[in-house]
């Protein structure tokens, strides 16, 4: 009797973004799926580096649903640009207003919001037991400060004070915070120093500190040794803001955690399957050693 071997499935995935080069998500998704006895093949789609701009956004993804792709990744700039070419969202990426995953489905696409979900984790499990968040200064407004401004207010911080190049937008994100989750628990920033001074941690969820946006949000001599500091960035792993808040004293937190949650829901989203938030960590820092 012939016997016939199944046929591991199958998944084409990428990532939307410009200068993402350094991305080590490929190395994440794909890894996983081994583990798990799936195929899956992962692609930066990378505005930067192929000469595209925001006009392209929607002819990539007709090319990419055209060509059976299970669905993508978007990250900065293109987080809320994206919404406006999808046919639905999940209640969560619709109160955020921030898409960082898209499902195509039965003809649809459909977006997610994953980055909510991973930052919380990262913050709930990498700060010490008992740091108090009561007071939190969050730099940046965009896509992902929506997603990580939500976060704070799941993970029961009182006062939220946001500041942003775009005033409007911080304005807009403040509004949006106190509609969901209570009157006041989110304001715009007026004094940055005087905010820091009542804070109990700063979020930077701003490019700045990316390889290719260096420098840092927070100017240095504003960071006391009472303060957490976290940081959304993953490369470098150690931002300029995460070093220098290490040398003032400060708690830190780097930006890989936030990053393997977010992929292991991406992947649930793209396949079904529950990855293993472990094992994406131990194939996190083989990527970035090697």
């Amino acid at each position: 009797m012939t016997q016939t071997r199944s046929v591991p499935a199958r998944y084409l995935t990428g990532l939307i973004g410009r200068d993402i080069q350094a991305s080590l998500t490929p190395r994440l998704q794909e890894s996983e799926a081994d583990a798990q006895g799936v195929r899956l093949i992962y692609r930066l789609f990378d505005f930067a580096a192929d000469g595209m701009d925001g006009k392209d956004l929607p002819r990539l993804l007709d090319a990419l649903q055209l060509a059976g792709f299970a669905g993508v990744n978007v990250t900065h700039p293109y987080k809320q640009a994206v919404i406006a070419h999808l046919d639905d969202l999940s209640p969560q990426a619709a109160q955020i207003g921030s898409v960082n995953t898209v499902v195509f489905r039965d003809g649809r696409r459909i977006g997610y919001n994953t980055d909510v979900t991973g930052f919380a984790e990262n913050l709930r499990s990498g700060l010490p037991h008992g740091t108090d968040t009561t007071r939190v200064v969050q730099m940046g407004a965009g896509g992902a400060g929506a997603a990580t401004a939500h976060a704070l207010m799941d993970l029961g911080v009182a006062e939220l004070t946001l500041f942003d190049s775009d005033i409007d937008r911080a304005t807009a994100l403040a509004a949006a915070l106190c509609a969901a989750h209570g009157a006041g628990r989110a304001i715009v920033g007026q004094d940055l120093s005087m905010a820091i001074g009542r804070a109990d941690g700063i979020v930077n969820a701003t490019p700045m500190g990316m390889a290719v946006h260096p420098g840092s949000a927070i100017p240095r001599d504003l960071l006391e040794p009472r303060l957490w500091v976290t940081d959304i960035v993953y490369f470098p792993l150690e931002t300029q803001l995460l070093r220098e808040a290490r040398e003032a004293g400060c708690t830190t937190l780097d930006g890989s955690g936030m990053t393997i949650f977010q992929a292991v829901g991406a992947f649930q989203h793209f396949t079904g399957l529950t990855a293993d938030p472990a094992r994406m960590r131990v194939n996190f820092h083989a990527a970035l050693a090697g």
